[in-house]
């Protein structure tokens, strides 16, 4: 009797407290020593496994591969343009507004080069460029770049009134690009198109190149168009990567 006093008192004093401590402070009453080890060993794991880890919040993503644009009227060469645009009004090119030329610029150029008898040709180019940084939300620059070239390239497909539009995907321009032929009829004339949507890492660049006959002067062959269009493309994504040297 006088050996189980203690045990009483005991067990009246674990009662007071919150059962989340008896089982930690009590167990051992039962006269197994290693119970109470156990039960401090298994809330810890439970209490780890509960707790996310910085894997499991964050979500790690691949690094944006480009963090500069080239200078958008100087990413074609001055020997391209002038072969591309004859009498251009601005040799130099007429740069895009753009209020943050770390994320998009543009540039374009156009002119007529008048032929005298023989009419005149009309010759535009554009070309712009567009950078994506990665977000954990949003995806890799790369990946987000790619869902905007699709965008892009279906704003194209989609031109109202365009005729004889056929895509085709390009080999040599950046990590991925197509290209769209279509005939526009404007100011009485017929117009050649020919763009190209082209992804450089997390850049996206996007050429234009169109033309037509004024006067009588014959109308501009797609072939000639696409030719030069791929041409102008090509230097400009080579100047992303120079210009991240």
């Amino acid at each position: 009797m006088q050996r189980s006093a203690p045990r009483l008192t005991r067990i009246l004093a674990c009662a007071a407290v919150p059962v989340m401590l008896v089982v930690a402070g009590c167990s051992s009453d039962s006269g197994d020593g290693g119970s109470g080890g156990a039960g401090s060993k298994d809330r810890g794991g439970a209490s780890a496994s509960a707790t996310p880890s910085p894997s499991q919040t964050t979500k790690t993503v691949e690094p944006a591969k480009f963090a500069k644009l080239p200078q958008a009227c100087k990413a074609i060469s001055a020997k391209t343009t002038a072969s591309l645009v004859p009498k251009a009004k601005t040799k130099n090119g007429t740069p895009a507004l753009s209020s943050d030329l770390t994320s998009r610029g543009g540039c374009s150029w156009n002119g007529l080069a008048d032929k005298g008898v023989k009419g005149s040709q009309y010759r535009w180019l554009d070309v712009s460029f567009y950078r994506y940084e990665s977000d954990a939300s949003l995806g890799s620059g790369q990946e987000r770049a790619g869902v905007n070239l699709a965008k892009e390239l279906a704003k194209v497909e989609e031109t109202p009134n365009a005729k004889k539009l056929r895509t085709a995907t390009a080999t040599g321009i950046g990590d991925e690009a197509k290209t769209v032929a279509y005939q526009l009829r404007k100011t009485d004339e017929d117009f050649v198109y020919a763009s190209v949507v082209a992804r450089t890492g997390n850049i996206l660049v996007l050429l234009s190149y169109n033309g037509a006959g004024y006067a009588g002067a014959a109308t501009p062959t797609e072939k000639t168009i696409m030719e030069g269009a791929v041409k102008a493309a090509k230097e400009a994504v080579a100047a992303v990567a120079a210009a991240n040297k």
